[in-house]
């Protein structure tokens, strides 16, 4: 009964490793198709000030860097709380790594429409807001996947609590999206301080896990 045990412990540390390693690669995939989305400056432009036209570009990569940094980092944390997935993990995964795929997409458009009309364009503005939307509501599927197969007192449960960052991330989503019409600048700057927010270190799910590794 004990090797039955340890026999299907070890598949549900494996299961997960695969699915880790699987994003993981996906991730890395996605940050090199949006770098090789970066325009360099046409032929016979070798000084600074050549490089002023796309500096924009180059922003947008640097959040969209910034972005998937966040979501590999906090899928990272997530799945170190995570004892074993099934299905519906597996296939929650999948649904926030097609979002995440669209990342090089929403942020080239953004880059060529800035390098034709030298200013921010509404429709891809909203685009990109909807993709950023879509991937935190696949995150959050994700986490809620997660809670409903481990339980309400596992370790991520207990490490998100209410998740007002989540929330605020939404809302902020919601009203960047019909203000790209009004102002693409500042629905920028709202997906700047969603970026903001985020980066900040977050040790919730890392001082749970602590907490439960602790002797006794």
């Amino acid at each position: 009964m004990l090797a039955a045990t340890g026999a299907l412990d070890i598949l549900a540390v494996m299961s997960k490793n695969r699915l880790e390693a699987f994003s993981d690669g996906v991730i890395a995939i996605i940050i090199t198709i949006m770098v090789l989305n970066l325009k360099i400056p046409e032929a016979g432009k070798v000084d600074w000030m050549d490089l002023k036209p796309v500096l924009p570009v180059f922003f947008s990569y640097v959040i969209s860097f910034i972005y998937v940094g966040i979501y590999w980092n906090n899928h990272h944390h997530m799945l170190h709380a995570t004892k074993s997935v099934n299905g519906s993990i597996l296939w929650a995964n999948l649904h926030l790594l097609f979002w995440l795929s669209l990342f090089p997409f929403a942020t080239g458009w953004i880059g060529e429409s800035w390098l034709e009309k030298h200013q921010l364009a509404s429709v891809p503005v909203a685009v990109y807001g909807i993709v950023l939307l879509m991937a935190a509501i696949a995150y959050l599927i994700l986490q809620l996947a997660i809670v409903r197969k481990e339980g309400r007192h596992a370790m991520l449960a207990a490490a998100i609590g209410s998740d007002w960052k989540g929330k605020l991330s939404l809302l902020l989503y919601l009203c960047a999206i019909p203000l790209a019409f009004v102002s693409p600048w500042i629905s920028g700057a709202l997906f700047v301080s969603v970026a903001v927010i985020w980066f900040v270190p977050d040790r919730r799910i890392e001082r749970v896990v602590e907490k439960s590794e602790e002797p006794r």
